[in-house]
């Protein structure tokens, strides 16, 4: 059957294929029946035929649904709900284009998998379709349903609301999304699918992966120092992405010295590439092969993030880390790698006590140990000296032109070591709280 690649303008053309019957929701209708069919009625089996591109659970697209398969009564009330669903979206191009953009379906998957050429010829056929489709829907006007209204009390009522933007969609979308397959292929396979293309930081809640709507923005060139640290994480992060062996990372040492951070950066740096981040609570470990399990058919990258971990010596859940890092029957996922951070070098805390009534005590410091073994490359964070601590605040206020507001440099550094010597101590957290409190005076034209 002819599945409607062109739009319905194009199909004109399709003069041999006028005397074809095809089955809609179980009628039969011909290529001219169709042609002759109004826009609003046109759009409303549109929408029921699509194959590939689900949006049912969409409020804005339920919602234009819902006008387009109205009784005439209810049409001035259903128009008046679907404006103020579209208003949060600007226009309905520009919406339904994201929606196309963000949908989880088989080909986007495919598409950021690389893998589209394994699609059949009929999968291709049906998404060029569905896009045909939706590019008309995405035209419709408040014009076109009152020319679908005979009432002329309701015409007179529906000329009182405002109509919508239909608008431009968002890129690559341009024009004849049918034909833009290259474009949305290349689109994928660099922001992902479905909610990962909506979001590059999850976190796991009530046994779901839930989007983190507002993340941490540092880039890597916001950290100063600790270079070689660095590189370590970014090297095993890059054989990580392109598919090569990696290993799990902790990354331990003084607080306040950049840790949670570098792996915030990571994620900034390389989301473009198919990284995403799940920052899962220690009292979750448990749920570790639940959540691969989730995502085990995603073709993205995953680092599944555990910050300031530690574990006290009752506490058996490390037990569970273990085998999630090496051990379990479901063995490391190619898709998945674990980072964490954590201020202890043994993760587990252990008392006096805790040897003292244990009869093998070479058995408990195997246990305690093995855990952070486990992690096939464990990198060290230490406070650093004061040549160091001073040298992060200078490039910090170098970031921030503080030259260009005449602050003198050795009064910065001796007002920075102070700061540190009041706060306990110098790390490239305090340098940063300091430097974020000069500029906060500065620019208030108040005395630092």
């Amino acid at each position: 059957t002819y599945c409607f690649r062109d739009s319905c303008a194009q199909a004109v053309h399709h003069r041999a294929m006028c005397g074809f019957l095809f089955v809609w929701r179980g009628l039969k209708i011909s290529v001219l029946e169709v042609l002759k069919m109004n826009k609003v009625t046109r759009l409303k089996y549109y929408i029921e035929s699509l194959c590939i591109y689900d949006f049912e659970d969409d409020d804005v697209f339920s919602a234009l649904y819902d006008l387009l398969c109205d009784d005439e009564e209810d049409t001035v009330a259903l128009q008046s709900y679907f404006f103020k669903e579209l208003a949060k979206s600007e226009s309905l191009k520009r919406h339904i284009s994201r929606l196309i953009l963000t949908n989880d379906n088989i080909f986007t998957k495919a598409a950021c998998a690389g893998k589209v050429n394994e699609l059949s010829i009929a999968v291709i056929n049906a998404v060029k379709s569905d896009l045909a489709k939706l590019e008309e829907i995405a035209s419709l006007t408040a014009q076109d349903i009152l020319a679908d209204i005979d009432d002329e009390d309701i015409k007179e009522i529906l000329l009182t609301l405002p109509g919508w933007e239909v608008g431009k969609p968002l890129a690559p979308l341009d024009s004849h999304w049918d034909r833009q397959l290259d474009e949305l292929i290349k689109y994928h396979r660099e922001n992902g699918y479905g909610i990962y293309a909506k979001n590059i930081a999850f976190t796991w809640r009530d046994e779901e992966i839930t989007p983190v709507n507002s993340i941490d923005p540092i880039r890597l060139t916001d950290l100063k120092n600790y270079e070689l640290q660095r590189n370590k994480v970014i090297d095993n992060t890059e054989s990580f992405i392109a598919g090569h062996p990696a290993n799990n990372v902790l990354l331990y040492g003084d607080r306040g010295t950049g840790k949670s951070s570098t792996v915030h950066a990571i994620l900034n740096e390389y989301w473009q590439k198919g990284l995403r981040m799940i920052e899962i609570p220690k009292s979750t470990v448990a749920d570790l092969s639940l959540i691969r399990e989730q995502i085990a058919d995603s073709p993205m990258k995953f680092i599944i993030y555990i910050d300031d971990l530690s574990f006290d010596s009752n506490d058996t859940s490390f037990s569970e880390l273990k085998a999630a890092l090496e051990g379990s029957l479901s063995g490391k996922q190619p898709n998945t790698i674990i980072y964490a951070t954590s201020n202890r070098r043994h993760l587990i805390k252990e008392n006096f006590s805790d040897r003292e009534n244990d009869v093998n005590k070479g058995d408990t410091m195997q246990e305690q140990l093995s855990l952070s073994d486990r992690f096939g490359l464990t990198i060290t964070f230490l406070n650093p000296d004061k040549k160091e601590y001073l040298d992060i605040v200078e490039k910090l206020a170098c970031d921030r032109h503080f030259e260009e507001h005449g602050v003198d440099v050795d009064k910065l550094l001796f007002k920075a070591d102070q700061w540190a010597t009041r706060r306990g101590g110098r790390s490239p957290r305090g340098a940063k709280q300091f430097i974020d409190h000069v500029e906060g005076c500065i620019k208030r034209g108040k005395e630092w």
